[in-house]
Protein backbone atom coordinates (compact mmCIF):
# COMPACT_ATOMS: atom_id res chain seq x y z
CA UNK A 1 0.00 0.00 0.00
CA UNK A 2 0.79 3.34 -0.57
CA UNK A 3 -0.36 5.51 2.41
CA UNK A 4 -0.65 8.90 3.35
CA UNK A 5 -0.92 9.32 7.17
CA UNK A 6 -2.46 12.25 9.20
CA UNK A 7 -0.39 14.49 7.49
CA UNK A 8 -0.58 18.43 8.96
CA UNK A 9 1.74 21.55 7.59
CA UNK A 10 1.13 24.86 8.89
CA UNK A 11 2.44 28.34 7.56
CA UNK A 12 2.54 30.34 10.13
CA UNK A 13 -1.13 31.06 10.97
CA UNK A 14 -2.19 29.28 7.70
CA UNK A 15 -2.99 25.76 8.02
CA UNK A 16 -2.42 23.66 4.72
CA UNK A 17 -3.24 20.08 5.67
CA UNK A 18 -4.94 19.17 8.80
CA UNK A 19 -5.00 15.55 9.41
CA UNK A 20 -4.75 14.61 5.38
CA UNK A 21 -4.96 11.00 5.21
CA UNK A 22 -5.60 8.15 1.80
CA UNK A 23 -4.30 4.57 0.77
CA UNK A 24 -3.46 3.49 -2.67
CA UNK A 25 -3.61 -0.03 -3.72
CA UNK A 26 -1.17 -1.66 -5.78
CA UNK A 27 -2.70 -1.85 -9.37
CA UNK A 28 -4.81 0.91 -8.37
CA UNK A 29 -5.34 4.54 -9.65
CA UNK A 30 -6.07 7.08 -7.20
CA UNK A 31 -7.92 10.51 -8.33
CA UNK A 32 -6.76 13.76 -5.86
CA UNK A 33 -9.41 16.04 -6.36
CA UNK A 34 -9.58 19.78 -5.12
CA UNK A 35 -9.97 23.72 -5.41
CA UNK A 36 -6.82 25.31 -5.99
CA UNK A 37 -5.31 26.25 -2.85
CA UNK A 38 -6.88 22.85 -1.19
CA UNK A 39 -3.30 21.52 -0.28
CA UNK A 40 -2.70 19.00 -2.82
CA UNK A 41 0.27 20.14 -4.07
CA UNK A 42 1.84 20.24 -1.11
CA UNK A 43 0.50 16.85 -0.05
CA UNK A 44 2.69 15.74 -2.79
CA UNK A 45 5.23 17.54 -2.15
CA UNK A 46 5.76 16.09 1.12
CA UNK A 47 5.67 12.79 -0.17
CA UNK A 48 8.76 13.46 -2.20
CA UNK A 49 10.92 14.90 0.54
CA UNK A 50 10.28 18.98 -1.22
CA UNK A 51 8.18 19.85 1.77
CA UNK A 52 8.49 18.68 5.65
CA UNK A 53 5.13 17.97 7.22
CA UNK A 54 4.14 18.72 10.70
CA UNK A 55 3.16 15.79 11.36
CA UNK A 56 2.36 12.56 9.73
CA UNK A 57 4.16 10.62 7.03
CA UNK A 58 3.87 9.07 4.05
CA UNK A 59 4.76 5.09 3.86
CA UNK A 60 5.16 2.54 0.80
CA UNK A 61 4.79 -0.67 1.63
CA UNK A 62 4.71 -0.43 5.33
CA UNK A 63 8.06 1.54 5.55
CA UNK A 64 8.45 5.65 5.56
CA UNK A 65 9.44 7.11 2.57
CA UNK A 66 12.56 7.86 2.74
CA UNK A 67 15.31 9.61 -0.17
CA UNK A 68 16.50 5.74 -0.75
CA UNK A 69 12.22 4.64 -1.52
CA UNK A 70 11.75 7.58 -3.60
CA UNK A 71 14.62 6.76 -6.26
CA UNK A 72 11.87 3.94 -6.94
CA UNK A 73 8.89 6.92 -7.05
CA UNK A 74 8.12 8.25 -10.42
CA UNK A 75 7.32 11.89 -9.91
CA UNK A 76 5.82 14.56 -12.00
CA UNK A 77 5.63 18.13 -10.05
CA UNK A 78 3.07 20.99 -11.36
CA UNK A 79 5.67 23.51 -12.85
CA UNK A 80 7.98 21.55 -15.26
CA UNK A 81 11.73 20.63 -13.84
CA UNK A 82 12.89 20.27 -17.42
CA UNK A 83 16.53 21.54 -18.85
CA UNK A 84 14.96 23.90 -21.56
CA UNK A 85 18.35 23.94 -23.72
CA UNK A 86 19.09 20.22 -23.17
CA UNK A 87 17.50 17.44 -26.25
CA UNK A 88 14.37 16.05 -25.56
CA UNK A 89 16.21 12.13 -25.76
CA UNK A 90 19.24 12.99 -23.94
CA UNK A 91 17.12 14.64 -20.93
CA UNK A 92 14.29 11.80 -20.49
CA UNK A 93 18.08 9.59 -20.76
CA UNK A 94 19.65 11.91 -18.20
CA UNK A 95 16.81 11.64 -15.72
CA UNK A 96 16.65 8.15 -16.20
CA UNK A 97 20.29 7.61 -14.58
CA UNK A 98 19.99 9.45 -12.00
CA UNK A 99 17.20 7.05 -10.65
CA UNK A 100 19.84 4.51 -11.28
CA UNK A 101 19.23 2.86 -14.85
CA UNK A 102 23.19 2.09 -16.14
CA UNK A 103 24.06 4.00 -19.22
CA UNK A 104 22.65 1.66 -22.05
CA UNK A 105 19.24 0.64 -20.24
CA UNK A 106 18.23 4.70 -19.48
CA UNK A 107 18.91 5.16 -23.68
CA UNK A 108 16.73 2.09 -24.21
CA UNK A 109 13.86 3.40 -22.17
CA UNK A 110 13.95 6.69 -23.16
CA UNK A 111 13.72 5.93 -26.88
CA UNK A 112 10.66 4.02 -25.38
CA UNK A 113 8.93 6.39 -23.82
CA UNK A 114 9.51 9.08 -25.63
CA UNK A 115 8.28 7.41 -28.90
CA UNK A 116 5.51 6.00 -26.95
CA UNK A 117 4.13 9.85 -25.94
CA UNK A 118 4.57 11.15 -29.20
CA UNK A 119 7.83 12.43 -29.05
CA UNK A 120 9.69 10.46 -31.53
CA UNK A 121 10.13 13.13 -34.07
CA UNK A 122 10.93 15.69 -31.51
CA UNK A 123 14.03 13.42 -29.82
CA UNK A 124 16.64 15.34 -31.18
CA UNK A 125 14.98 19.10 -30.51
CA UNK A 126 15.80 21.10 -27.22
CA UNK A 127 12.97 21.09 -24.91
CA UNK A 128 13.04 25.09 -25.81
CA UNK A 129 11.77 24.68 -29.56
CA UNK A 130 8.81 22.59 -27.69
CA UNK A 131 5.24 23.60 -27.54
CA UNK A 132 3.91 23.33 -23.61
CA UNK A 133 1.71 20.56 -24.52
CA UNK A 134 5.33 18.77 -25.76
CA UNK A 135 6.96 19.68 -22.80
CA UNK A 136 4.38 18.32 -20.69
CA UNK A 137 4.92 15.24 -22.34
CA UNK A 138 8.35 14.81 -22.31
CA UNK A 139 7.99 16.12 -18.12
CA UNK A 140 5.86 12.70 -18.09
CA UNK A 141 8.42 10.56 -19.90
CA UNK A 142 10.69 11.81 -17.27
CA UNK A 143 8.47 10.19 -14.46
CA UNK A 144 8.04 7.10 -16.14
CA UNK A 145 11.13 6.59 -17.71
CA UNK A 146 12.41 4.24 -14.77
CA UNK A 147 9.97 2.35 -14.43
CA UNK A 148 8.76 3.34 -11.00
CA UNK A 149 6.97 1.08 -8.42
CA UNK A 150 4.68 4.29 -7.49
CA UNK A 151 3.69 7.32 -9.63
CA UNK A 152 2.63 10.36 -8.13
CA UNK A 153 1.17 13.11 -10.70
CA UNK A 154 -0.09 16.78 -10.31
CA UNK A 155 -1.70 17.72 -12.80
CA UNK A 156 -0.65 14.96 -15.63
CA UNK A 157 -2.89 16.17 -18.50
CA UNK A 158 -2.69 19.64 -18.07
CA UNK A 159 -2.29 21.58 -21.41
CA UNK A 160 -2.57 18.23 -23.83
CA UNK A 161 -4.41 18.29 -26.09
CA UNK A 162 -7.05 14.91 -26.87
CA UNK A 163 -4.44 12.73 -28.57
CA UNK A 164 -1.97 13.57 -25.60
CA UNK A 165 -4.80 12.86 -23.34
CA UNK A 166 -5.85 9.38 -24.48
CA UNK A 167 -2.21 8.26 -25.15
CA UNK A 168 -1.09 9.14 -21.19
CA UNK A 169 -4.34 7.82 -19.97
CA UNK A 170 -3.18 4.54 -22.10
CA UNK A 171 0.09 4.67 -20.66
CA UNK A 172 -1.06 4.97 -17.20
CA UNK A 173 -3.68 2.37 -17.76
CA UNK A 174 -0.93 0.28 -18.86
CA UNK A 175 1.47 0.65 -15.33
CA UNK A 176 -1.86 -0.07 -13.25
CA UNK A 177 -1.86 -3.43 -14.94
CA UNK A 178 1.63 -3.85 -13.56
CA UNK A 179 0.84 -3.65 -10.28
CA UNK A 180 2.09 -0.07 -9.98
CA UNK A 181 -0.01 2.58 -8.08
CA UNK A 182 -0.68 5.89 -9.23
CA UNK A 183 -2.07 9.26 -7.45
CA UNK A 184 -2.79 11.74 -10.34
CA UNK A 185 -4.19 15.24 -9.33
CA UNK A 186 -6.08 16.51 -11.96
CA UNK A 187 -9.02 19.35 -12.19
CA UNK A 188 -10.38 17.49 -15.22
CA UNK A 189 -12.70 15.70 -13.76
CA UNK A 190 -14.89 13.63 -15.93
CA UNK A 191 -11.00 12.17 -16.49
CA UNK A 192 -10.56 10.85 -13.53
CA UNK A 193 -14.22 9.71 -13.39
CA UNK A 194 -13.30 7.38 -16.12
CA UNK A 195 -9.89 6.42 -15.01
CA UNK A 196 -9.57 5.97 -11.36
CA UNK A 197 -10.97 3.20 -8.86
CA UNK A 198 -10.86 5.55 -5.89
CA UNK A 199 -11.16 9.21 -5.39
CA UNK A 200 -10.26 11.46 -2.93
CA UNK A 201 -11.64 15.22 -2.42
CA UNK A 202 -9.55 17.85 -0.67
CA UNK A 203 -11.11 20.88 0.96
CA UNK A 204 -9.52 23.26 3.32
CA UNK A 205 -6.66 21.06 4.04
CA UNK A 206 -9.15 17.95 5.08
CA UNK A 207 -9.92 15.08 3.26
CA UNK A 208 -13.65 15.52 2.63
CA UNK A 209 -14.61 12.38 0.82
CA UNK A 210 -13.04 9.32 -0.20
CA UNK A 211 -14.18 6.24 -2.25
CA UNK A 212 -14.84 5.14 -5.17
CA UNK A 213 -17.42 7.05 -6.98
CA UNK A 214 -20.16 4.72 -6.64
CA UNK A 215 -19.87 4.90 -3.04
CA UNK A 216 -19.76 8.83 -3.05
CA UNK A 217 -22.75 8.21 -4.94
CA UNK A 218 -24.52 5.79 -2.25
CA UNK A 219 -23.66 8.71 0.39
CA UNK A 220 -25.07 11.33 -1.35
CA UNK A 221 -28.62 12.55 0.33
CA UNK A 222 -30.17 13.81 -2.10
CA UNK A 223 -31.38 12.26 -5.65
CA UNK A 224 -31.42 14.07 -9.23
CA UNK A 225 -34.29 14.03 -11.02
CA UNK A 226 -34.44 15.19 -14.59
CA UNK A 227 -37.77 16.64 -15.65
CA UNK A 228 -37.89 18.37 -19.48
CA UNK A 229 -40.90 20.09 -20.19
CA UNK A 230 -40.64 22.22 -22.79
CA UNK A 231 -43.37 24.65 -22.47
CA UNK A 232 -42.90 25.02 -18.44
CA UNK A 233 -42.16 28.15 -16.97
CA UNK A 234 -39.14 29.31 -15.03
CA UNK A 235 -39.13 28.20 -11.55
CA UNK A 236 -42.10 25.97 -11.75
CA UNK A 237 -40.60 23.46 -9.35
CA UNK A 238 -39.37 26.00 -6.98
CA UNK A 239 -41.85 25.84 -4.29
CA UNK A 240 -42.24 22.08 -4.02
CA UNK A 241 -41.58 20.32 -0.62
CA UNK A 242 -38.06 18.67 -0.19
CA UNK A 243 -37.11 19.36 -3.79
CA UNK A 244 -34.15 22.20 -5.13
CA UNK A 245 -33.57 23.45 -8.70
CA UNK A 246 -30.12 22.28 -9.26
CA UNK A 247 -30.06 23.94 -13.03
CA UNK A 248 -32.92 25.28 -15.34
CA UNK A 249 -32.91 26.00 -18.80
CA UNK A 250 -35.20 26.00 -21.79
CA UNK A 251 -37.65 23.41 -19.93
CA UNK A 252 -34.51 21.34 -19.31
CA UNK A 253 -34.72 21.12 -15.13
CA UNK A 254 -32.52 19.32 -12.83
CA UNK A 255 -34.03 18.52 -9.54
CA UNK A 256 -32.37 17.96 -6.65
CA UNK A 257 -34.94 15.37 -4.40
CA UNK A 258 -34.35 15.14 -0.59
CA UNK A 259 -34.81 11.57 1.09
CA UNK A 260 -38.54 12.21 2.08
CA UNK A 261 -39.22 14.29 -1.49
CA UNK A 262 -42.11 12.86 -3.83
CA UNK A 263 -41.19 11.67 -7.40
CA UNK A 264 -45.19 11.54 -7.72
CA UNK A 265 -45.27 15.21 -6.50
CA UNK A 266 -42.93 16.91 -8.73
CA UNK A 267 -44.58 14.50 -11.77
CA UNK A 268 -47.73 15.70 -11.67
CA UNK A 269 -46.62 19.58 -10.89
CA UNK A 270 -45.17 18.74 -14.24
CA UNK A 271 -47.77 17.45 -15.91
CA UNK A 272 -49.63 20.32 -14.65
CA UNK A 273 -47.43 22.82 -16.44
CA UNK A 274 -47.71 21.16 -19.93
CA UNK A 275 -46.40 18.52 -22.13
CA UNK A 276 -43.76 16.02 -20.33
CA UNK A 277 -40.88 15.19 -22.31
CA UNK A 278 -38.56 13.39 -20.15
CA UNK A 279 -39.05 12.43 -16.66
CA UNK A 280 -36.15 9.95 -15.22
CA UNK A 281 -33.58 9.58 -12.15
CA UNK A 282 -29.93 10.73 -13.03
CA UNK A 283 -27.05 9.19 -10.99
CA UNK A 284 -24.53 12.74 -10.24
CA UNK A 285 -21.22 13.11 -11.97
CA UNK A 286 -18.04 13.35 -10.42
CA UNK A 287 -18.43 17.15 -10.92
CA UNK A 288 -21.45 17.74 -8.88
CA UNK A 289 -20.37 15.43 -5.97
CA UNK A 290 -17.48 17.56 -5.97
CA UNK A 291 -19.26 20.75 -5.58
CA UNK A 292 -21.66 19.33 -2.79
CA UNK A 293 -18.39 17.91 -0.70
CA UNK A 294 -15.96 21.24 -1.32
CA UNK A 295 -19.05 23.87 0.01
CA UNK A 296 -17.94 25.66 2.50
CA UNK A 297 -20.25 25.16 5.35
CA UNK A 298 -19.77 29.02 6.74
CA UNK A 299 -20.27 30.20 3.31
CA UNK A 300 -23.80 28.30 3.19
CA UNK A 301 -24.93 29.44 6.58
CA UNK A 302 -23.93 33.16 5.54
CA UNK A 303 -26.48 32.76 2.43
CA UNK A 304 -28.82 31.18 4.41
CA UNK A 305 -28.47 33.91 6.93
Amino acid sequence: MLEFDGLRKSYGDNQVLDGVGFAVRPGSMFGFCGSNGAGKTTTMRIAMGLVLPDAGEVRWQGRRLDQVLRRRVGYMPEERGLYPKMKVGEQVAYLARLHGLDRAAAARASEEWVERLGLGARRGDPVEKLSLGNQQRVQLAAALVSRPEVLILDEPFSGLDPVGVDSLAEALLDQVRSGVPVVFSSHQLDLVERLCDSVGILARGRMVATGTVEELRRREAGRLLRVVVPDAAPGWATALPGVRVVSEQAGDTLLDLAGHADDQAVLAAAVRTGRVAHFAWREPTLVELFRGAVADPRTEQEVAA
